[in-house]
């Protein structure tokens, strides 16, 4: 979306990498672990000469640096990842370097571990800087803190971060939100768009049952808004639009349930145990049925309703894959592979691509090539 083309992707797990390759067909993918593929010749099986590439993207996987993970300590390998991801920067040595992480990784170690990235990042001649970026601020629709971190090579100037487009307000449940977070200016918001909304997001696609397994679908409507149309550019038709099935004792529990409301406005006696010992201040999203005036709660690997706020604002089912991606701003030509479960995994585990557009633009601007930039970059998607 931003200008780049992609030429080869890491993936170990098949299903995810099979999703990759169906939405890139041009690139490589390598199913494999990112320790072994580390060790081999990068340049020879890119077909890249070392300070060619112009940018390597990634994100360690993140499980071991949630704040929401039970424990949380550098003992976890999956803390360890991100050397071997600087081992691709140390053999390629591509212009930019982006590395995303949930917004744990600044605390984990007390810092080290980002300390760590920084001082090797510099000692291969790298500008370095992180933030934590916002995804409601580039018009995704959905509550999404993540950690960004840049380095440009043989950079003289600042290294700089998107600023923000849409004026949208989160809730930062992180110590270091002043610091890291960009913040906006009360005289500037007037000029920016206004938020997009779950209602802007998935107001056009098709009403469908709970658990139901469905092809190619008519969209309900005509696209509504600017954000519909960006996401509807090269589709004919709904794909991936189905979910799980609701247990009967949910959809009992939904209809009490009005829209922006929560597991408070269940009766006890229809509460899940743990919820009937809870304090009225806990569990702030759960079984929440989300707000079509709003944003969603940040989009996990699963919808499920025990974890947040992820009940359809007027049916009574959680999210389909499509919605959840939608919220994530998948355009609708980006298919998903594997069982319902897998592709709920991957538009959770996802960094929204609005988002992503906007630090990619930011990174091209950087390394003197804006003039990369397609004519519209909203919304690039091979035609399905």
């Amino acid at each position: 979306m931003a200008g780049f083309e992609t030429i080869a992707s890491v993936e170990q797990e098949r299903v995810y990498a099979e999703t990759f390759a169906k939405n890139h067909p041009h690139a490589q993918v390598f199913v494999e672990d990112i320790r072994e593929l580390s060790r081999k010749n990068l340049p020879a099986l890119l077909g890249v000469k070392k300070g060619e590439l112009e940018l390597l993207a990634g994100g360690p996987p993140c499980q071991g640096f949630s704040i929401n993970a039970p424990i949380r300590t550098l003992d976890d390998p999956r803390n360890h990842l991100f050397k071997d991801y600087l081992t691709f920067v140390e053999k390629l040595s591509p212009r930019a370097v982006l590395i995303e992480n949930v917004t744990g990784i600044v605390s984990l170690g007390q810092g080290t571990v980002v300390e760590q990235i920084y001082r090797e990042l510099e000692s291969l001649g790298y500008s370095v800087a992180h933030r934590i970026l916002f995804a409601g601020h580039y018009g995704v629709p959905q509550m999404r803190y993540r950690t960004i971190i840049l380095a440009i090579r043989d950079h003289q100037g600042t290294v700089a971060f998107p600023e923000p487009t849409h004026s949208a307000h989160g809730n930062a449940n992180f110590t270091q939100a002043k610091t890291l977070c960009l913040q906006l200016d009360p005289l500037f918001t007037r000029h920016l768009k206004p938020q997009t909304t779950v209602g802007d997001a998935i107001s056009d696609l098709p009403p469908v049952e709970a658990g139901q397994m469905n092809g190619a679908l008519r969209y309900a409507s005509p696209a509504q808004n600017e954000y519909q149309r960006i996401m509807r550019k090269s589709s004919r038709a709904v794909m991936d639009h189905h979910g799980h099935r609701i247990a009967p004792i949910n959809k009992e529990r939904l209809r009490h349930i009005p829209q922006g409301g929560s597991w408070r406005d269940i009766p006890h006696d229809l509460l899940p145990a743990g919820l009937k010992r809870a304090r009225r201040s806990d569990h702030t999203k759960r079984y929440g049925r989300l707000d079509p005036k709003g944003l969603c709660s940040t989009i996990l690997t699963k919808c499920d309703p025990h974890w947040g706020s992820f009940f359809h604002p007027t049916q009574d089912r959680v999210l389909t894959v499509r919605e959840a991606a939608r919220i994530q701003s998948f355009p609708d030509c980006f298919h998903f592979t594997g069982s319902v479960g897998d592709q709920y995994a991957q538009v959770g585990n996802a960094v929204p691509p609005l988002m992503a557009r906007a630090v990619g633009k930011t990174i091209l601007g950087m390394i003197g090539c804006a003039e990369h930039l397609p004519d519209d970059n909203l919304a690039l998607c091979r035609a399905s």
